[in-house]
């Protein structure tokens, strides 16, 4: 039976098209043909967010590009990530940055936004033509033409072959009903998965509300497996058809989600969560992945890591194999950047977990710009730590007021090993003391003959009125030259 859109549903998209849901801009030979459109990724009660894809239908590349829509009444933009933003009451500019202006023939670039409000964009236009393609519209003449509009034909509607799963408990066997509820799933819901491999891609990008978030639990015998990357995508990650980052688990602008005791293997990342607040991870099992195994990224606030194992990571990239990343470097904050420039994955929990054997770079990396992490209670076995890219210890922390405490380290061979935990201090801008402000309490550690100190501060003079704090509470053994490089605080 041929199945047609209704008519509200039609509305909606004609709005979305109306938005930029876009054809070829009129051009000459041998000259770019820039088109945009505007795609809402997810929607919450008060808002949503978007990604713009920028694209060049013609024969020449494009040297920049600047996009331009008005907002209704009552919605305004938030924060932007990966272009430059000027606004004139409700008219928004969005310009290119260094590294995206330029668009190969038959190439995309692109950024993305979060609005408050639930209005779409009007008016869009690149580089000066209709996002919806042609050239400027002119100014009407006094007695213009009416142009009647065609009635356009419903565009029949796909029979799904998973059909979308409902209900407060969604009970879930196959990748393809995985990928089925986790693409429909409401507040409150809970994904259960039975024991057995799930090979695929998995991307949650619905989210959950603060009293009613989104479960996926299964047992430990419930496995997530990526065999990619493959296709090509954007220049920095953004969920899009054709394309497998190859993350185990990826959520992407999904807040509220609780993800509870599952296993993800054998993917080049293991667990990515992007631009996700409060997202809780427990009793997960992460390991033989290529990189790194759980990254909390584009200010992914008030997460947390608790009573789950990572080990065997930076399997093809050592370097890059750390067991929980925590925010971004700021060189790539042109990517994972929020409006005020750094990656504010602030306030992060990683608790109780053991990390390690065979991480490959830090048990955990705590990036420049995130502020307010504790890491309490943890087991790390240094045991394969490779000293590539500078990971020679269990925790390097570049980021500002972080509280560690109670975690037991060792090491032993193989491997390289320097210090217990360092500090680091990236310069990036005057708001971000990088590396400060952070306190080590009640921590185990064993340098195994190896390291010299259990935790070394690189620098004073580069935190004023916010020094690091060693307390006396800290113990250990098997050190070339002792607990720490500064005074002990009692």
């Amino acid at each position: 039976m041929r199945r047609t859109i209704p008519a509200a549903a039609a509305a909606a998209l004609a709005g979305l098209v109306a938005a930029g849901l876009l054809t070829p801009s009129a051009r000459a030979d041998t000259a770019p043909a820039l088109t945009a459109s505007i795609a809402r990724a997810s929607v919450w009660s008060s808002g949503y967010g978007a990604d713009v894809t920028v694209a060049n239908a013609g024969d020449a590349p494009a040297a920049g590009w600047t996009v331009e829509f008005d907002l209704p009444e009552g919605t305004s933009v938030t924060s932007h990530w990966s272009a430059t933003r000027t606004r004139s009451g409700r008219h928004y500019t969005f310009t290119d940055v260094s590294w995206n202006g330029s668009v190969a023939p038959g190439g995309t670039q692109g950024f993305g936004f979060n609005a408050s409000g639930l209005g779409l964009p009007l008016n869009c236009t690149v580089n000066g033509a209709p996002c919806g393609g042609g050239t400027p519209t002119p100014t009407p003449s006094p007695t213009p033409t009416p142009t009647a509009t065609p009635t356009p034909t419903p565009t029949p509607t796909a029979t799904p072959t998973t059909a979308p799963p409902t209900g407060p408990v969604v009970d879930v066997a196959t990748a393809a009903q995985l990928q089925a509820a986790l693409a429909s799933a409401v507040p409150g819901q809970t994904i259960r998965m039975a024991p057995g491999e799930y090979r695929g891609s998995f991307v949650a990008q619905r989210p959950g509300a603060a009293d009613r978030p989104i479960t996926l639990t299964g047992p430990r015998t419930a496995v997530l497996v990526n065999d990619g990357p493959s296709g090509s995508g954007p220049s920095c990650p953004v969920p899009t058809a054709g394309w497998d980052p190859g993350y185990g688990l990826w959520l992407y602008r999904a807040p509220y989600w609780n993800l509870e005791g599952f296993t993800v293997r054998d993917s080049k990342k293991g667990l990515v969560v992007d631009a996700s607040p409060h997202v809780t991870a427990d009793g997960l099992y992460v390991h033989r992945v290529e990189e790194e195994g759980v990254h909390f990224r584009r200010s992914s606030s008030d997460g947390v890591l608790r009573d789950s194992t990572v080990e065997e990571t930076g399997l093809v990239q050592p370097g890059y194999g750390e067991g929980v990343y925590i925010g971004s470097a700021g060189s790539n904050w042109g990517c994972h950047g929020n409006e005020g420039g750094a990656d504010r994955s602030d306030r992060v929990l990683v608790e109780n977990n053991r990390i390690g054997p065979n991480v490959a770079a830090e048990a955990v990396d705590v990036k420049e710009g995130t502020f307010g992490g504790v890491i309490r209670g943890n087991t790390f076995d240094g045991r394969g730590i490779t000293g590539q890219n500078s990971a020679d210890s269990w925790i390097d922390v570049k980021g500002v007021d972080y509280l560690i405490e109670g975690n037991t380290g060792t090491f032993t061979a193989p491997g390289t090993f320097a210090n217990g935990y360092e500090t680091h201090n990236p310069a990036t801008t005057p708001a971000f003391p990088n590396g400060c402000g952070n306190v080590w309490r009640g921590n185990d550690s064993d340098l195994g003959g190896v390291g010299a100190y259990a935790v070394r501060i690189t620098s004073t003079s580069k935190c004023p009125g916010r020094l690091n704090v060693v307390h006396a509470s800290n113990t250990v053994r098997g050190a070339t030259t002792g607990l720490t490089n500064i005074a002990v605080t009692p």
